[in-house]
């Protein structure tokens, strides 16, 4: 599984990089902040919106720990996505939050 950190996530942002970034958080967590421009689509409902991703992207998973956002990855995965987990997830952000 690719992983890549928080730190390294807010430096590719900081450089503009255009990171595609899903937040499988519950919509009450991410309400209380999620990184700027990521899109929210809870772990339990990927199943059933994962035809909103388009496969020739890359997507970089976020949950509050990694954990989700690891499973998350596992599951994209053997369907053909690529994926790269956020290791450490939110309690690890210190970016900007919106």
């Amino acid at each position: 599984m690719k992983e890549l950190t928080a730190k390294e996530v807010e430096q590719m942002l900081n450089e503009g990089k255009d990171l595609n970034i899903i937040d499988v958080r519950e919509t009450d967590e991410v309400a209380a902040g999620k990184i700027p421009g990521a899109e929210n689509i809870p772990l339990g409902l990927l199943e059933f919106r994962m035809h909103e991703l388009d496969p020739s992207k890359e997507y970089v998973m976020v949950c509050r720990s990694g954990g989700r956002s690891g499973r998350a990855v596992q599951f994209l995965e053997s369907r053909g996505f690529q994926v790269i987990n956020m290791s450490g997830g939110m309690l690890s952000w210190e970016g900007k939050t919106e």
